[in-house]
């Protein structure tokens, strides 16, 4: 299976949904963020910019999911980072960062399909299967990271769980909502910090 190109760059998923609140799988379902979600999106962004009033200019551009959940999430750190003093970050929407398609699952409960759909390839019917899901999710980063600079992207937990798989990192470990994660590749594998780890809800 593909691999990601051994580059550091910056994870942020989207903040909470009410599905995520009830552990329904959204899927390709456009679910926009609940007051919550737009809480985390804010502090996120609040996070960010502290680190380039730092000095440390962590990212030189944001790359979005299209979903609402994830661009909000997006446009709430660019803000942030311009109204703080920081540089107007371009945002870069690429659709092949889009949360996987659960098929006939979305908006059902998170349930006993999910860990053969990730680790038997199992696929529920209308669903993508988690190879594809890897081998768009790893392109589209991989595509970023052959660029100069280190990108932020702004995206989904299923598809984190395909970037763990093209990072040999174990698979089924779940991202919480809108925590910035920093993932750096070392001679013994790659490294993810979470950054001010305690605002995790």
């Amino acid at each position: 299976m593909p691999k990601i190109l051994t580059k550091p760059y910056w994870y942020l998923r989207h903040g909470e949904t009410d599905w995520n609140l009830r552990g329904l799988s959204q899927g390709r379902t456009d679910i926009p963020l609940n007051s919550t979600g737009l809480a985390q999106a804010v502090r996120a962004g609040q996070i960010f910019a502290d680190l380039f009033r730092k000095g440390e200019n962590p990212f030189d551009r944001i790359i979005a999911s299209p979903l609402s959940r994830a661009l909000v999430t997006a446009e709430h750190t660019r803000d942030a980072i311009r109204d703080s003093g920081g540089p107007d970050l371009p945002l870069i929407i690429d659709p092949e960062l889009k949360e996987v398609c659960f098929g006939v699952q979305e908006g059902q409960p998170m349930g006993e399909w999910y860990d053969p759909w990730i680790e038997d390839g199992y696929t529920p019917e209308g669903a993508e299967s988690f190879a594809t899901l890897q081998a768009r999710a790893v392109g589209a980063v991989n595509r970023a990271l052959q660029a100069d600079g280190t990108p932020l992207f702004v995206a989904h937990g299923a598809l984190f769980r395909s970037l763990r798989a093209g990072m040999s990192l174990p698979v089924n470990v779940r991202l919480p909502n809108a925590v910035p994660l920093h993932l750096t590749p070392e001679v013994t594998g790659w490294t993810i910090r979470a950054c001010l780890p305690e605002i995790a809800q």
